[in-house]
């Protein structure tokens, strides 16, 4: 999924610095697409520009709507994010990194809704949201600021986005690292390593290790080339 299919929705904010910060937030991670619902009060569009910073234009694009029903009607994905768990709030609910994996697997629009300031998502729209999604924080304290509860989300989305591209840290998955022993130990043969048994205890033990070390698939192709170069080294050399 790409990040312009993911949809920011604030419903019913009620405080017009929370929107110019969520805009910032949003344009630093990537995200485009804002949806604002019914705000409490009325906009103060010049505080909003003012917190934006160099994100203005993702507020002034932003679409309004009177009802979340109306602001989510073209969405094949709805996340409503809320601190309440219960009963009668959803039976499961997924955390911001969880969220990302889970929506980068989907196709079409996918809407994150956030609800007031104060009182966040009520009932009646958690019940428009097919998943419901809490950020883990302490008991003592589990209320965040509106603009750092969306730039947690936002961080998450980006990095899922990204993968490698972003410093992420992705190990190779086993068929990589088979497919990487294997030129590793073709390599060796081929210079005279294995003149007796053993290789199949090496590639055991290769594997192993390079697993456990998380070797992500730029690191398993780099031993590939420094492998083969080896075994071309060493034909020269009559090693």
């Amino acid at each position: 999924m790409s990040l312009n299919n993911i949809i920011i929705i604030l419903s019913r904010p009620a405080e017009s610095g929370n929107v110019g910060a969520v805009c910032r937030v949003m344009k630093n991670m990537g995200l485009s697409q804002l949806r604002i619902v019914s705000p409490e009060m009325p906009l103060d569009n010049s505080l909003i520009l003012s917190r934006a910073v160099h994100a203005g234009d993702i507020f002034e694009k932003a679409e309004r709507f009177e009802t979340l029903d109306d602001a989510v009607a073209d969405c094949s994905l709805v996340i409503g994010t809320t601190r309440r768990r219960g009963e009668k709030r959803k039976s499961i609910s997924i955390s911001p990194r969880e969220t990302a994996s889970y929506v980068m697997g989907k196709n079409g629009k996918t809407a994150i809704v956030f609800g007031n300031e104060r009182t966040g998502l009520e009932k009646e729209e958690l019940d428009l949201c097919s998943v419901s999604s809490h950020i883990p924080s302490d008991d003592a304290f589990p209320s965040l600021n509106l603009s750092h509860a969306v730039q947690i989300y936002a961080y998450e989305l980006f990095l899922a986005a990204a993968g490698e591209k972003s410093g992420q840290w992705v190990p190779a998955d086993r068929a990589v690292l088979d497919s990487m022993v294997k030129v590793m130990s073709d390599s060796l043969e081929s210079i005279g390593f294995y003149k007796q048994y053993g290789r199949e205890d090496q590639e055991r033990f290769f594997r192993d290790i390079f697993s456990r070390a998380g070797t992500t698939l730029k690191e398993a192709r780099y031993l590939e080339k420094f492998f083969k170069k080896i075994a071309v080294l060493g034909k020269k050399e009559d090693f």
